[in-house]
């Protein structure tokens, strides 16, 4: 392999490479992803340019295959990083249809396999914060019994991405194991509010929709340009990190609606939702943020890959009447301006709801190098 200084990678399950774009912003190189679906990994393979792409099943694949594609010896990885499907645990999932040997759960299994193969320096593993504790806490006896086992120190914990700096509530469960040494968990950078008795006066509050996009153009409802210039100068240091030296931005183009749909969103005000309908535009049911309008103070909900739908969740734009950009929905997300998404909308929603904040990895990549001295 090329010689280089920067550590390099392989992230599993990538999806669309949220977890490579954390990663690459803590210095490391990725060199490989990997995904069996198609339409998620074209966003991997459009941004990552240096980096292998394989479209493949992993449960069907042996770890010294993937080796010799990428021309590893066991232990030669720094880190390997990885988020395997979570649809099992998942608590959009009604709970009467979850199942312990659901084939999505068996898919933590697999992940495993390549670590025990790969032996990478360290490993960085990702899913939803049911997970954790679900079917009385099996999946996590396994992860760490078999990568202690296998060598390494496991730390695990469930994190929530607006302690971090991302302007949403997302909480997820990671496992960081170590064959050098314990790697603890990197302690929160923000807090709710100035009341929090638990955290220092100083510490930064959660951030709001508006510290994240309102930067960006006014866009009507089915309309958009691509590219297209910044409504303003960034006002929040969240704005300039997100634009990373860009002058124009894409992605920003607002889905067009069902009539219907476009009504129950035009008689709403921010901050209402499904409740507030009026009686010829009620829905029979729905989730409890169903057609809701974000507000700008707000901390934006979890975004799930049904974000296109505004009858899913509280998706309705706190100024425009309409829902949520693709690149509104990346900055909540924590993805910088530079990172373009490829497919169609329902496409690109699916990739950013599946994926993990780059933020909040990149805050996990970079203590775990420091801690380690990788």
């Amino acid at each position: 392999m090329p010689s280089t200084t920067a550590p390099n990678a392989v992230d599993l399950f990538c999806g669309c490479g949220g977890m490579s774009a954390g990663l690459r912003s803590a210095g490391f190189r990725v060199i490989a992803g990997a995904d069996i679906e198609p339409k998620y990994i074209a966003t991997f393979r459009h941004n990552f340019n240096g980096a292998k792409t394989l479209d493949l099943d992993l449960a069907n694949r042996e770890p010294n295959e993937l080796m010799s594609d990428l021309d590893l010896e066991p232990e030669q990885l720094d880190l390997l990083a990885g988020g395997p499907p979570c649809q099992g645990f998942s608590k959009n999932v009604p709970r009467r249809i979850r199942y312990m040997d659901d084939p999505n759960n068996q898919l933590i299994s697999t992940f495993l396999r390549y670590c025990e193969g790969l032996r990478p320096k360290l490993i960085l593993m990702e899913n939803v914060a049911e997970m954790k504790n679900g079917f009385s806490q099996r999946f996590t006896d396994e992860i760490v019994n078999r990568l202690q086992k296998a060598g390494y120190f496991v730390t695990h914990a469930t994190l929530n991405a607006a302690e971090y700096g991302v302007p949403q509530r997302r909480r997820r469960a990671f496992f960081l194991a170590a064959r050098a040494g314990v790697v603890s968990v990197p302690p929160a950078t923000h807090m709710k509010s100035p009341g929090d008795q638990l955290t220092l006066v100083d510490t930064p509050i959660f951030l709001t929709v508006w510290d994240a996009i309102g930067d960006l153009p006014s866009v009507r409802h089915g309309e958009g340009k691509d590219p297209c210039p910044y409504a303003s100068a960034p006002f929040t240091d969240y704005q300039r990190l997100m634009r990373n030296g860009r002058s124009s931005v894409r992605n920003h183009i607002a889905r067009k609606l069902e009539k219907k749909q476009y009504d129950r969103l035009a008689s709403l005000e921010p901050g209402q939702g499904h409740k507030d309908l009026p009686s010829n535009l009620q829905t029979r049911g729905g989730y409890s943020g169903a057609y809701g309008r974000l507000t700008k103070e707000m901390t934006a909900p979890t975004i799930t890959r049904w974000v296109f739908h505004p009858g899913s969740g509280r998706w309705g734009h706190p100024v425009d009447t309409r829902t949520l950009t693709i690149r509104e929905i990346a900055r909540i997300q924590g993805f910088k301006d530079d990172f373009e998404f490829v497919g169609s909308f329902v496409q690109q929603a699916g990739q950013l709801g599946n994926a993990v904040p780059p933020m909040l990895i990149d805050v996990i990549a970079s203590s775990m190098r420091l801690q380690l001295g990788i």
